[in-house]
């Protein structure tokens, strides 16, 4: 979560987000251990009720040094749109 948010969210225009789904630990996260991230959009839509926002759904993987998947979640969040208001 610490990646996505310091890697992901803080580069975006972030408002918040509605919470994450489908969270699954699939091996141990070891000290010493060096971590990264894949963010992949699955969808982006305009909020109808503040259109000034955008909700964006993405699956999140994360993977440690050999490469093997050790978590995954699907997040949404709210991102400020460019332009805003249309």
């Amino acid at each position: 979560m610490r990646l996505f948010v310091d890697h992901y969210l803080s580069h975006a225009a972030s408002l918040g987000s509605p919470g994450m789904d489908e969270i699954r630990w699939l091996r141990p996260v070891r000290p010493g251990d060096t971590l990264r991230i894949r963010v992949t959009v699955l969808e982006s839509r305009v909020s109808r009720s503040k259109p000034d926002r955008g909700i964006v759904k993405a699956s999140i993987e994360a993977f440690n040094q050999r490469d093997e998947l050790v978590a995954t979640m699907v997040g949404s969040n709210f991102i400020a749109r460019r332009g805003g208001s249309s």
